[in-house]
């Protein structure tokens, strides 16, 4: 459900409103990059994504059928925790399962089980035998693969191509002054592997894969929003 306006007890001091940008920022809330919709406080830079504004207080996970994910603000405890899905730290809202110890990042629990634009569909697997094509490593995190399974993105490896390509901005976050290329298409898929070579439409389908995975990562995984990504990659 969307709201134009909502007050939220992690920042008490105004309300958010809510807005679409096409320039990436760091949620307040779960620490974590995001684009396109969020909750937006003008006056103090102070961001959420939509999942971080508007938590269910409970969730269940086809992968994990057995646990009971409740949403916090802060981890349980002081000890260093990471996502089970995209295996990257959790500092902030999470949802957690006390029974298994379970964390998940808001955007991470929330994750399509099914991208589908038409030309490409791209199924999420809590596993999967296939190299990623970004890292070329088997398992490390949940991934993204299309049906013809020809293409395998890990989230955690989407996650780090946001993250390296965005260090300055999320490092000092009023300083507005980011990157919002993403690494190109040549340089971030099969660089495991060199000699392979991909048709014409081979990269297209790729980055197709490519982005809808990252603008589900993102925490919008819309039509829109991976046009932006794509434009994005056609710039670098």
């Amino acid at each position: 459900m969307k709201y134009s306006e909502i007050a939220h007890f992690s920042h008490p001091q105004h309300k958010l409103r809510f807005e679409c940008s096409e320039f990436p920022f760091k949620c307040d809330g779960c620490k974590e990059v995001g684009i396109g919709s969020r909750y937006k406080c003008s006056v103090c830079d102070f961001d959420l994504h939509m999942h971080c504004a508007i938590p269910s207080p409970t969730i269940s996970h086809s992968f994990y059928t057995k646990c009971s994910f409740q949403f916090l603000s802060r981890p349980p405890d002081a000890r260093p925790r990471l996502c089970n899905a995209c295996e990257r730290d959790v500092t902030g809202f999470l949802y957690h399962c006390r029974d298994c110890g379970f964390d998940l990042h808001p955007c991470c629990a929330k994750l399509p089980m099914v991208l589908d634009d038409g030309e490409i569909k791209l199924y999420l697997y809590r596993k999967v035998s296939a190299s990623c094509q970004k890292c070329g490593r088997k398992g490390r995190s949940w991934s993204y693969r299309s049906s013809c399974q020809k293409y395998n993105l890990h989230v955690a490896c989407v996650k780090d191509m946001l993250v390296e390509n965005w260090q300055g901005y999320l490092g000092e976050k009023s300083a507005r002054k980011f990157d919002t290329r993403l690494p190109s298409l040549k340089n971030t898929l099969l660089t495991h592997n060199k000699s392979k070579s991909k048709s014409k439409k081979g990269w297209e389908m790729a980055g197709l894969a490519l982005q809808f995975a990252i603008s589900a990562v993102l925490g919008d995984p819309t039509a829109l929003i991976a046009g932006v990504i794509g434009s994005m990659i056609s710039k670098a």
